[in-house]
């Protein structure tokens, strides 16, 4: 664990959080010095850029924060057991308590509380390692608890199921199963319950991967695209239900896949990506929230959120 220190001063000492022990830990650096750097253009924040792996609450307590803004992605830093040790400290934090947390990052229990309040979602199985998968190719095969498709396979025929399952299950506790659907990349983020402006993602490569996520500068984003009748009205109302469905706070990012019929919700991410690439940001960024004001806005509902927890 390293930290950037600045003395102590009247204000809002910021602790923000990065790295943690998972496989988006770059992701999650990128991410973390964006929040760290729009967060330091305000006076008002003294920040603190720490990269942690797996923290304990001893070592988060010794930097006396009044907030914490943890920047992590993955199972540890977004799915549950870092929001357990943040409730530990009694600190305000950004982001999801920790049964939301761990609900949004097992893509499976996610579908199927989507599902049950009427948001459309692709069928898919949990892959018990020995037994068929009964769905029809092609079909997605990825983690059931992971993001920034690290190791997500599009499987088009049975034989390249079976190449994934054998790269995949020795090195993965869990796997998911998915119809594949065929058609637009759309993402919406939502901030304190306030849908953002939709975007259509248009990768240059076959799909919306790692490296066109984060590495590459050839993928389009499309700001408030174009839809048939009812679409975006559909993809807003879909993102307050799964947003309420799974208890999220502060921010998160639903993903689509719009076809003919509509529009498939696939997973819902409760720390979204905040680097230079990232989707939140730029859709917060069309409607005149840039960077630091998005960031300073988050800090302050956590810090009500707690006041508010407190006095009842």
């Amino acid at each position: 664990m390293t930290a950037k220190f600045l003395p102590r001063s009247s204000a809002c000492r910021v602790l923000v959080l990065m790295g943690g022990p998972d496989a988006e830990r770059e992701v999650s650096i990128m991410s973390g010095t964006e929040v760290a750097k729009a967060l330091r253009s305000r006076p008002e924040f003294d920040v603190l850029e720490v990269t942690v792996d797996r923290p304990t609450a001893i070592e988060l307590a010794a930097y006396d924060a009044d907030v914490i803004f943890p920047v992590l992605h993955g199972p540890f830093g977004e799915g549950g057991p870092l929001q357990v040790i943040l409730e530990s400290l009694g600190v305000p934090y950004v982001g999801c308590e920790p049964i939301a947390a761990a609900l949004a990052m097992d893509k499976v229990a996610t579908k199927a509380r989507v599902s049950a309040v009427g948001v459309p979602t692709p069928r898919c199985r949990e892959i018990i390692r020995g037994e068929p998968i009964d769905l029809e190719v092609p079909l997605v095969i990825k983690p059931a608890a992971d993001g920034s498709s690290v190791d997500l396979r599009i499987c088009r025929t049975a034989e390249e199921v079976l190449q994934a399952r054998q790269e995949l299950e020795g090195k993965r506790d869990r796997l998911l199963a998915e119809s594949f659907i065929k058609g637009r990349e759309v993402t919406v983020g939502i901030v304190q319950g306030k849908v953002l402006p939709i975007i259509e993602i248009l990768p240059a490569t076959a799909y919306y991967d790692y490296e066109a996520k984060y590495l590459r500068d050839d993928t389009q984003y499309i700001l408030n695209p174009v839809f048939p009748p009812g679409i975006a009205e559909a993809l807003r109302k879909y993102t307050m239900l799964a947003w309420e469905a799974i208890g999220c706070r502060d921010l998160a990012r639903a993903d689509y896949i719009v076809d003919e019929r509509g529009a498939w919700f696939l997973e819902i991410n409760t720390m979204p990506g905040m680097t230079t690439h990232s989707l939140v940001p730029k859709a917060a960024r069309e409607i005149g929230i840039e960077m630091p004001e998005l960031c300073a806005t988050l800090l302050e509902r956590a810090r009500f959120n707690a006041s508010a927890s407190i006095s009842r």
